[in-house]
């Protein structure tokens, strides 16, 4: 290897390999620039940037625990201590993925969906209606009140907000209209 002491106190150390390191004057900040285009830098503030030459990616890593990934199509993870990940995707939507197994997706048009650990899904839309997703049946409410229910067995239950009901069985027969 090959060190050498800049006027400015900065030193740059080469590597047989051409990896180069250069240490701030201060010792507070250091640059490793890799012979395959990769570089590392180690911040006053003990973040580590990390960027891929290859994948064009960014990876930031905080003396607490945070790491960050900027892709090159500007999809940013931000990965936490605690195990959660929040993905913001390069059309805004962004998706919170928590420890425990539930998932929460906000859209750019304020749709929101929330996954359960068991699989159960809720999609609330901005247009005020609900939907609930689960192995037995889906469900869709309407901001009047009306309720919908579509059973795995086919089974269609509908209610007004009249105070209506109406049940069709799986081939769409209605075996139930009571006003």
């Amino acid at each position: 290897k090959v060190e050498e002491v800049l006027t400015d106190g900065r030193r740059i150390i080469t590597f047989r390999n051409g990896t180069k390191k250069e240490i701030s004057a201060d010792k507070r900040m250091t640059t490793i620039s890799f012979f395959n285009g990769d570089v590392k830098k180690i911040m006053p503030d003990q973040r580590v940037i990390y960027y891929y030459a290859d994948a064009q990616t960014t990876h930031t890593a905080y003396p607490d625990g945070l790491e960050v990934l900027q892709f090159p199509n500007n999809q940013i993870e931000k990965h936490y201590p605690d195990g959660t990940q929040e993905i913001v995707f390069p059309d805004h939507t962004v998706k919170c993925l928590y420890s425990d197994g539930f998932k929460e997706t906000f859209f750019p048009d304020g749709t929101v969906v929330k996954v359960e650990k068991n699989g159960d899904k809720i999609v609330v839309f901005s247009n005020g209606q609900k939907e609930v997703h689960t192995a037995q049946f889906k469900r869709r409410e309407y901001p009047d009140g009306t309720v919908k229910t579509v059973y795995c067995n086919g089974r269609q239950e509908t209610k007004y907000s009249t105070g209506r009901v109406q049940i069709k069985d799986e081939e769409g027969n209605i075996i139930l209209d009571k006003k």
